[in-house]
């Protein structure tokens, strides 16, 4: 017989007894014993409520700087393209500016929800970045964003203006 105390780990995943401690047979499953008796809620399936998560977003989103992103950019014979990495957000949370002179794209945070993470480098969004256009760019912007990579074309031709658009989703230009 097993007795578990109030948080253990079995069969390698963490769990956390929310009743008194119980008496187990080891030729069950432990884990199932316990969560039929509503004894035992395996930590790795437990989820935020909605609210959690959204007030821990906005937390976040108060309190961090933007992430800064890598850009790869080459020219075409129409336009010049700006590839840049945006892991784990949607086309709906990018925008993309064009100015007299400049590029700038942008992603808000697209969720931070409550978690305790071993290692955490990265978040799921709030990216930014404004690199220098070379004269000659800037008529119109083109973007899309597939599998986690915006892909902007700054046309060629005399720039008349702000422009702020959203990519869609579909393949990268080239």
């Amino acid at each position: 017989m097993l007795l578990f105390p109030p948080a253990v780990a079995v069969n390698r995943l963490p769990v956390e007894v929310v009743g008194p401690s119980l008496v187990v047979n080891p030729r069950l499953d432990p884990i199932q014993t316990l969560r039929s008796r509503g004894i035992v809620r395996c930590m790795a399936t437990m989820r935020p409520s909605h609210d959690q998560v959204a007030a821990a977003t906005a937390s976040a989103e108060a309190s961090m700087r933007p992430q800064s992103v890598p850009v790869n950019v080459y020219e075409t014979p129409a336009a010049l393209v700006v590839l840049a990495p945006l892991p784990a957000v949607t086309a709906k949370d990018v925008s993309v500016e064009v100015r007299p002179g400049s590029l700038r794209f942008w992603a808000r945070l697209r969720s931070a929800g409550p978690r305790d993470y071993l290692v955490h480098e990265w978040e799921y969004g709030c990216y930014e970045r404004e690199i220098e256009l070379p004269e000659g760019y800037g008529h119109g912007v083109e973007a899309t964003l597939t599998n986690g990579q915006l892909a902007i074309r700054v046309l060629r031709g005399h720039n008349t203006g702000p422009v702020i658009t959203q990519p869609t989703s579909g393949p990268v230009p080239g």
